[in-house]
């Protein structure tokens, strides 16, 4: 008799996930001991060994709760009986309303998070890290993306590869996973945030989805996922289109140097002007997390809307101005008293 379904699908998605990996390659699985990640490391456990890989795991301890290390402590012993080695905690520095620059807590929490993984990862040598993000996760940044009023690329959604990250149950229900922990007699760990609705994702989670699907019929969640996809397939192209252009003008230094030329700017479609501009914005100093659409738009229209105006702020005291016809982006206490100037 074969494994639960769940468990099966599950499984052949993690196949299918780190094939391309060679065999002694060192794979770490990041789990908080919820359903999605243990549910992932069991499967990662269990294909690792046929794929010839060492497989580990990574737990991350915010310390944003009381029981925080308890909770660490909890998913490190759940992995470790799973059969994983290495197993670690890393521990994050989340930064606070008081910091500078703060992005709110959900992306506080995700920014320290990664930084914790990564540097793990590089301290062990591993060729890649498996999140546990699921179809559900999708289709609730694509919602939360089309309320912040975000770009084509914030609504492309997670990728199921980027970089050192795998995540390869974005085909993967979230119910599934929790059918998955009960066939296999595990015991996930119900994180109280995920219930609470100060949270933009958890009033998404309970209260928006289940509105589209009373409104609309099931099948929501997974037309979300796909119309990430498509338009993941359509940013990517643009993408390109922007780094060719990019080049053409001198390259990403150049508008931290002696600036773009504003006029070949103009010239350029706006959908790829406005991805050249997030990345010269990205390139100068802005933190991904704190610039937004309104930043580009307020770059953009000292292209195409000029009326002598002397600058716009950026996140991270990163100053864009037009002067005598190039666009420049520099330090803003350096051009404090430059002005833009044609």
């Amino acid at each position: 008799m074969g494994p639960h379904p769940a468990v099966a699908a599950i499984r052949h998605a993690v196949r299918g996930s780190i094939s391309w990996l060679e065999p002694g390659d060192l794979v770490l699985v990041a789990c908080s001991g919820g359903a999605d990640s243990l549910a992932l490391a069991a499967a990662v456990a269990f294909e690792a060994e046929y794929a010839g890989l060492r497989a580990g795991g990574v737990t991350v301890d915010h310390g944003l709760q009381q029981t925080s290390a308890e909770v660490a402590k909890q998913a490190v012993a759940a992995m470790s009986a799973l059969g994983l080695d290495p197993v670690l905690c890393a521990s994050a520095s989340v930064a606070s309303a008081g910091d500078s620059h703060y992005p709110g807590p959900e992306a506080a929490a995700r920014s320290a998070r990664y930084a914790a993984l990564e540097q793990v990862a590089r301290s062990c040598g591993a060729a890649a890290v498996l999140l546990g993000h699921t179809l559900d996760d999708q289709a609730e940044t694509v919602l939360l993306g089309l309320a912040r009023g975000s770009g084509p690329r914030s609504l492309s959604g997670m990728t199921a590869r980027s970089g050192l990250y795998l995540r390869p149950l974005l085909g993967i229900r979230r119910e599934q996973t929790k059918v998955a922990c009960a066939a296999l007699d595990l015991q996930p760990w119900e994180d109280p945030h995920n219930a609470d609705p100060a949270f933009s994702r958890v009033k998404v989670r309970q209260d928006l989805l289940p509105a589209f699907e009373k409104a609309l019929g099931p099948g929501v969640a997974q037309a979300l996922a796909r119309t990430a996809d498509l338009l993941r397939a359509d940013s990517d192209v643009l993408d390109e289109m922007a780094t060719a252009q990019i080049e053409r003008i001198g390259g990403i230094g150049a508008a931290t140097a002696e600036g773009w030329p504003a006029e070949a700017l103009a010239a350029l479609p706006m959908a790829i002007r406005h991805r050249m501009l997030r990345a010269a914005a990205l390139a100068a100093g802005c933190q991904p997390g704190a610039l937004a659409m309104r930043h580009v738009v307020r770059m953009d229209e000292l292209i195409t809307s000029w009326r002598g105006q002397r600058w716009t702020d950026l996140p991270g005291a990163i100053r864009c101005e037009r002067r005598y016809g190039r666009l420049l982006l520099t330090a803003a206490l350096r051009s404090e008293d430059q002005g833009g100037r044609e």
